[in-house]
């Protein structure tokens, strides 16, 4: 049986899954050290992680979508490394995660290039078919109708277009497995938790990978949502995937 304290926190836990509003506040408290603790506990792979998803786009022109930007280094990154042409429109729904983003791109130079928005990935505040490609870097899995995201990212973006995701995933090593969810459950909290100061925020992480654990579980998204050529690049073991499609035409 199950004691109240373990009991409490599962319920805690599970507002974060069906309240969006939870998660917003969840992201706006931890803005502040969000950028440091990423490196940090990522052992600065993240750096690595979305220069790889750069490359998915490379010679991509035109405007390119940044669905959940964040503090906006995925967008950074897409224009210091692509054409001269591309422009990045970067949405998300934490306003303070928007207003670090900002103050970033300003300081480098990119203003002309990186526009943000605050806006809902569910209800995304765009046309169909302007996008040349759009992304999402760890945020779907926090997603309830994570469906109903990706349907929306899919109808903004061009025929032919792609779409892409990266997300924390299991691995299936047996071995690496036990040592990530060693790492992931128990030291990874208490780290976010004492940099932070919310260690329920760090511990909210693994709770959300563990409802969609796997690249195929994204896979079946993205082809349910209409997508042709889908297919994954494991990263680091396999414990982050990078999981894209492309959008068919008439």
């Amino acid at each position: 049986m199950l004691s109240w304290i373990a009991f409490a926190i599962i319920l805690k836990m599970k507002k974060y899954f069906l309240h969006p509003e939870s998660i917003r506040k969840l992201f706006d408290h931890i803005a502040p050290t969000y950028d440091f603790l990423n490196h940090l506990l990522s052992l600065g792979r993240d750096i690595y992680w979305r220069k790889r998803v750069v490359q998915e786009l490379e010679q991509l022109e035109g405007w390119i979508l940044d669905v959940a930007t964040g503090t906006g280094d995925m967008a950074i990154k897409l224009v210091q490394q692509g054409c001269n042409q591309r422009r990045v429109m970067g949405l998300d729904f934490s306003k303070s995660m928007l207003w670090i983003a900002r103050q970033k791109i300003v300081s480098k130079g990119f203003s002309r290039k990186i526009m943000l928005g605050h806006g809902d990935a569910l209800f995304l505040p765009f046309k169909e078919n302007i996008f040349s490609a759009s992304l999402m870097a760890f945020g779907l899995r926090n997603i309830v109708q994570k469906k109903q995201a990706l349907d929306e990212m899919v109808r903004v973006v061009k025929q032919g277009g792609k779409v892409v995701i990266l997300e924390f995933t299991l691995p299936k090593n047996g071995m690496i497995k036990l040592l990530y969810l060693l790492y992931f459950e128990k030291i990874l909290p208490w780290l976010g938790g004492f940099f932070s100061g919310d260690r329920e925020a760090y511990a909210y992480l693994p709770e959300s990978v563990s409802h969609f654990p796997y690249s195929e579980d994204y896979e079946r998204l993205l082809k349910q949502s209409g997508l042709k050529e889908v297919s994954t690049q494991k990263l680091t073991f396999g414990i982050v995937s990078i999981i894209s499609g492309i959008k068919k035409g008439s």
